[in-house]
């Protein structure tokens, strides 16, 4: 509650002051900054904890090294660093919020097939989902933020860069602590080496599960209010 309060006399400043730290009226007023901003918050929220979660996966359930499980995991990121120089070029021939929404499409379809993931599941089905879930990143952020960015004037591209930095790193905020939450919740305190694999397995399933329908409600969003 006391953070909420906090954030209400925060927009009130902000609308009042001058020169405020945060432009409340680019949401108020500019409605493509604001729906592709909250977009990216959606993302972030839905996406971030991947690493953090199939890291845990294939060290505890399908029992590889540390090394083997970052090697593994290196095929999202890598799809990703491909494939966003390609989606940004593409957004200035084609509509960059439908390129957004696609990346968001692919990568709802992603998390629920990592939804189904269990100790049997093969290394090569998690490595394409993971190339699937690059692609829908790769598809969604540099188009996001081109439309973020050509949406304002250049005078205000600073904040704009900045308001987009702070969705991010809400949006991220927010899937760790879901995360957090699922695992206090699953786990009662106990350590995660300690945790019964069925257990385990079955709270990664539900946050896969939870982030899919976080990733689909934002291309949902993108689809009917923002397009």
């Amino acid at each position: 509650m006391t953070g909420i309060l906090f954030l209400i006399l925060f927009v009130i400043r902000c609308k009042r002051s001058p020169d405020p730290i945060f432009e409340i009226t680019l949401f108020t007023r500019n409605r493509l900054f604001a729906f592709s901003n909250i977009a990216a918050l959606i993302n972030y929220s839905a996406t971030f904890s991947l690493v953090f979660l199939m890291s845990l996966f294939l060290q505890k359930i399908k029992g590889f090294s540390p090394q083997q499980a970052g090697a593994i995991l290196v095929a999202q990121p890598l799809m990703m660093t491909i494939l966003s120089p390609f989606a940004g070029k593409l957004s200035d021939k084609i509509e960059p919020r439908k390129l957004a929404t696609a990346g968001m499409l692919m990568s709802a379809i992603g998390l629920f097939m990592l939804a189904f993931i269990g100790q049997q599941t093969p290394v090569y089905l998690i490595i394409a989902v993971l190339i699937i879930m690059g692609t829908g990143f790769g598809l969604f952020s540099s188009p996001n933020m081109n439309t973020i960015m050509s949406s304002v004037d250049k005078k205000q591209l600073g904040i704009a860069s900045g308001t987009s930095a702070t969705m991010r790193v809400v949006g991220q905020m927010v899937s760790m602590m879901i995360a957090t939450l699922i695992f206090s919740l699953y786990f009662s305190g106990a350590h995660i080496t300690e945790v019964d694999n069925t257990l385990f397995t079955s709270s990664i399933r539900l946050l896969f599960t939870i982030s899919g329908l976080i990733c689909l409600a934002g291309f949902i969003f993108r689809i009917v209010v923002a397009i």
